[in-house]
């Protein structure tokens, strides 16, 4: 197994950043980190972008799919699907059908999608716990081995040739999978998180000749998923979080265009911990 080599390492350092001509796909792409990831890959030179949801409406979804196109300089193709990340052969349609429709390459994945809840352990349902794993652990899985079909297949057809045909998987991890938040009870999200970790880690070896992939490790981000929590946990959060604020989503999107570009084309199974360092303490 051998990895990628950058295709010109010596060339002006910007350029390595340089997303041009790419395909890309983000699972719960049409709201909060998802979305800033889209806009920034979009940014950095994307020709086509598929973002998945589950619940957005879907007028709603293709509103924001143009949106992301008619915002962004050179006008690229942004498809919106819909796509239930629980089911692995919903999440193998999806796929195929975006590689078809935007092209017929794939180059970077995000296994962005993403559930949580706070029930303390003891009373967790069942069903609940269930739901946890199979979002934001079983799906990662499903995206992030539909996406290697693809990729490996991309790379067999250019000749297994070094740097040709082979992609980048990214998966939305979270802090959660370092340490345990307080004062939340969250032991099914916290467990959800470490297992995507490893899992990378795990994949990012097997897949070593066609794909890199990595996590990105978010702390404490300003979107509708910490919007609903009380006003006392948030305070608690800010007395911990040495950079004193939460994070705006758009600050993370390029730590994903980075990961997705040949700037980091030696790093894989590598986890990107972005917390304005709670986690340091």
């Amino acid at each position: 197994m051998v990895l990628s080599t950058h295709p010109n390492p010596s060339a002006p350092v910007l350029t390595h950043f340089s997303l041009a001509g790419k395909t890309a796909l983000i699972t719960g792409g049409t709201r909060g980190i998802g979305l800033e990831v889209a806009r920034g890959l979009a940014e950095a030179g994307c020709s086509a972008i598929a973002i998945t949801y589950t619940s957005t409406d879907p007028a709603e979804a293709e509103k924001i799919a143009s949106g992301i196109s008619a915002a962004t300089a050179g006008n690229p193709k942004v498809v919106a699907y819909k796509c239930n990340v629980k089911s692995k052969d919903a999440v193998s349609e999806t796929v195929e059908r975006a590689v078809k429709e935007l092209g017929g390459k794939l180059d970077i994945v995000v296994a962005n999608a993403g559930i949580a809840d706070h029930i303390p352990a003891i009373d967790y349902p069942e069903d609940k716990f269930r739901e946890i794993l199979d979002v934001n652990f079983h799906g990662v899985f499903w995206t992030a081995q539909a996406a290697a079909k693809v990729m490996e297949r991309q790379w067999k057809a250019a000749g297994a040739k070094s740097g040709e045909g082979r992609g980048s998987i990214i998966v939305t991890a979270s802090v959660s999978a370092i340490l345990v938040n307080v004062p939340q009870r969250q032991a099914a999200y916290n467990a959800s998180k470490a297992g995507v970790v490893h899992l990378a880690k795990s994949l990012a070896v097997e897949w070593t000749e066609f794909a890199r992939v990595n996590c990105v490790s978010p702390g404490f981000i300003a979107t509708d998923m910490l919007s609903v929590h009380p006003e006392a946990w948030r305070k608690q959060w800010f007395q911990m979080i040495p950079g004193g604020r939460l994070c705006e989503p758009a600050e993370l999107k390029g730590s994903y265009v980075f990961l997705a570009s040949d700037a980091s084309s030696y790093m894989t199974g590598s986890n990107l911990v972005i917390d304005g360092g709670y986690t340091l303490p």
